[in-house]
C-alpha cells in the first residue's frame, strides 16, 4: 500500500497532473460562464424574437394519458406532478453552451498554434554563421576559403 501511495504521489506532484487539475477546474468555472451567458443574456432575447418564448420551459408530455398537465405549465411543475417529458429547451440551451464553448477553444488553440509558429520561424531564421574546419576541428566563419588556425585550405 505504501508503494502505491508513492507512485501516487509522485504521479499527482508531476507538472501534466497539476496542469490538467488548474485546466479542470477552470473548464468548470468558464462553463458556468457560458452557461450563465447563454441562459440569461443570449436566450431571453431570442425568446422575446420568437414571441416570448422561455426556452427552459420548452417541453414535449409523453404521458398525456396518465398526467393531465395544463398547456403552459412550467417544466418543474410538469414533472413535479408525474409527467414525463422531453425537455428540447434544455437540449437547445446545452447544444448553444456546446458551440460557445468549442468556438473559444479554436479560438485559443488557433492562438497556440500561431505562437508556436512564430517560435519555429524564429529557430529556422537563426541559420548558423560559422562552421567547423575539418582538419584540426576549430570553429571558423562561414565564409572562410582558409582556417585561420592551421591554414587549410577550405572548399
Amino acid at each position: 500500500m505504501k508503494k502505491f501511495m508513492d507512485e501516487f504521489k509522485k504521479f499527482i506532484t508531476k507538472g501534466n497532473a497539476l496542469d490538467l487539475a488548474i485546466g479542470v477546474i477552470i473548464g468548470g468555472a468558464f462553463g458556468k460562464i457560458v452557461n450563465s451567458l447563454v441562459a440569461d443574456i443570449i436566450m431571453p432575447p431570442i425568446g422575446m424574437l420568437l414571441g416570448k418564448v422561455d426556452f427552459n420551459n420548452l417541453y414535449l408530455q409523453l404521458n398525456k394519458a396518465v398526467v393531465s398537465i395544463p398547456k403552459g405549465t412550467p417544466l418543474s411543475v410538469a414533472q413535479e406532478q408525474g409527467a414525463v417529458v422531453v425537455a428540447y429547451g434544455s437540449f437547445l440551451m446545452a447544444i448553444i453552451n456546446f458551440l460557445i464553448i468549442a468556438f473559444f477553444i479554436f479560438l485559443v488553440v488557433k492562438g497556440i498554434n500561431k505562437l508556436r509558429d512564430l517560435k519555429k520561424e524564429d529557430e529556422v531564421a537563426a541559420e548558423p554563421t560559422t562552421k567547423v574546419c575539418p582538419f584540426c576541428k576549430t570553429e571558423i566563419p562561414l565564409e572562410a576559403t582558409r582556417c585561420p588556425n592551421c591554414t587549410s585550405q577550405l572548399d
